[in-house]
């Protein structure tokens, strides 16, 4: 049986087997008997234990041996052959440790060596091919970051596995990629629509050269893994198209979770049309961003399409013979005739700074990307009084709370009421996919919603998500925006001077006619854009 197996390259055990004078489990409790070793049924082993890393990859596929759990100085090796007294010499001089050997039946044990004996290479086949090879570059341009990326050795399977991952996200139209390691697991996720959804879980193993080529790519320092790092890449599809990155790493218990958000050129020439606002809304902006001076506020949480509606307006008002500044942190998306400045506030170039710099340039139009403090708030409401537009978002609720958060701030009434001229907020929900089909729903819930009775004629129809391949099973398929326009009219202003609330400026903002976001969100619905589950999810009452 020796010299049949070794003329066909197999082993004793699975010789026997294929000779029919055994099974593998009466070899496994023979060679236990034999040899005094415990037996172990795999099957109910769970492998998340196995010591991994204990023994070199090649060990364990040349014997077949894989690592089952170590305890002090011990380390148990599961074994389907414990005559193999080579196998465990070799182990036990590697690791310096004392072995204990467990058989286990081969057929079990085959496939399990074969996972854990695969190479980086091997293990990223089934996610990539190897017909990727996009170019990389950064803000100081493709020698640059091919400079940068000579500065590690090159691992072409982890490149190709992140610009596969990459492409995939800008395909299915994601916001963002998180690459995300854990104690026992890895895993990338696109957060598309807004969701989170889990799209791929490559080996653990990858997750310091998945970190360390996309640090050398943004031009991060690479044996910085303490502290967070912001950094910047470009991918380029074609001569004509170049998608952006925003990077940032966060270091967590098990590694360095990176962020990259996805900044397409596109979004921010797409119009003013596709953003969603109602034909009344629509005007009342254009009217303001129009006007030659004055301050226009755009609110919501992190991730409500606040830049994209800036950027809108910005490419509205771009013309030769007008004077744009922007400072941001940092300038999302390139905008051809603007100039844009990054503040850095290590370098003493923060949005005051800034500001302070742009009225010494002529501007005749100023982006703030984020009033954050007094200092800031004050020099922009400044320039609006002093024959500048002003562009700027905060972080709001509602419309009406934008004026109430600034007072709080310490800002002046009087100032408010003389340089604000309009506040915007927004959120996103996803839109329903074509597949969409329409919901049999309860008066008193429509009721209870915010739909008046006059609402509910019969003119329209409710719509729900279904599934289909379009929008993988999730019903939905983009998003498009609420919005609340509330125009800072003389009544407001007054409310304003005389210190009034935040409700007390809602109150007057609906007499105005301004359709909160609840209400917006119903219109939508109403159209059949989105289903009311999204709108409740996303506004207040």
């Amino acid at each position: 049986m020796l010299a049949q197996a070794a003329a066909n390259r197999t082993s004793l055990i699975e010789q026997l087997v294929s000779a029919n004078k055994a099974t593998f489990l009466e070899l496994a409790r023979f060679a236990s008997d034999k040899f005094g070793y415990p037996l172990l049924d795999l099957g109910a082993f769970d492998d998340a234990h196995i010591q991994k890393n204990a023994v070199d990859r090649k060990l364990i596929a040349s014997h077949r041996v894989v690592p089952l759990h170590k305890r002090g100085n011990r380390l148990a090796i599961a074994i389907a052959d414990p005559t193999n007294l080579r196998a465990l010499d070799e182990i036990r001089f590697q690791t310096g440790l004392a072995v204990d050997p467990v058989v286990v039946e081969e057929s079990k044990l085959a496939p399990l060596v074969a996972k854990l004996s695969e190479t980086v290479e091997d293990s990223l086949k089934s996610f990539t091919s190897d017909d990727i090879n996009l170019e990389f570059t950064d803000e100081q341009g493709p020698d640059k970051a091919d400079e940068a990326a000579n500065l590690e050795v090159d691992d072409a399977p982890v490149v190709r596995f992140i610009q596969k991952m990459m492409l995939d996200a800008i395909n299915d139209g994601a916001s963002d990629i998180h690459f995300e390691p854990y104690e026992k697991n890895y895993r990338i996720r696109f957060r598309t629509d807004g969701i989170l959804r889990e799209v791929a879980a490559p080996p653990l193993v990858i997750k310091d050269k998945i970190a360390s080529r996309i640090k050398v790519i943004s031009r991060l320092n690479i044996a910085e893994k303490r502290v967070p790092q912001d950094g910047r890449m470009r991918l380029v599809l074609s001569k004509s198209r170049a998608i952006d990155f925003r990077v940032s790493t966060l270091p967590t218990m098990y590694g360095e979770k990176i962020v990259l958000r996805i900044l397409d050129p596109a979004s921010a020439t797409m119009g003013i049309d596709a953003l969603g606002y109602e034909p009344e809304q629509k005007a009342v902006l254009l009217e303001a961003i129009n006007r030659p001076y004055g301050m226009i506020l755009v609110t919501g949480p992190t991730g409500s399409g606040k830049t994209v509606s800036l950027y809108t307006c910005l490419n509205l008002l771009n013309k030769p013979g007008v004077n744009i500044a922007t400072a941001e942190d940092p300038a999302e998306i390139p905008l051809p005739g603007i100039n844009q400045v990054n503040v850095d506030d290590k370098a003493g170039l923060t949005f005051p700074v800034a500001l302070k710099a742009f009225l010494r340039q002529d501007p005749d139009i100023i982006m703030v990307g984020e009033i954050r403090d007094i200092e800031t708030a004050e020099i922009a409401i400044k320039a609006a009084q002093t024959g500048h537009m002003v562009l700027s978002t905060l972080h709001t609720n509602d419309a009406p709370a934008t004026l109430t958060r600034l007072m709080n701030m310490g800002i002046p009434t009087f100032n408010l009421a003389s340089s604000i001229l309009l506040i915007t907020a927004q959120r996103l929900v996803r839109r329903l996919c074509t597949c969409k089909k329409p919901l049999d729903t309860p008066v008193e819930t429509l009721l209870n919603a915010g739909f008046t009775e006059g609402d509910l004629d019969g003119s329209w129809t409710l719509y729900g998500p279904r599934e289909c391949e379009r929008c993988k099973g999730s019903g939905y398929k983009g998003r498009v925006g609420l919005y609340e326009v509330m125009p800072v009219t003389e009544a407001i202003q007054r409310i304003v001077m005389a210190n009034g609330t935040e409700l007390d400026v809602a109150a007057q903002a609906r007499k105005d006619g301004v359709n909160d976001l609840r209400r917006s969100g119903l219109l939508k619905v109403k159209q059949g854009l989105t289903s009311l589950d999204e709108v409740l999810g996303s506004t207040n009452a």
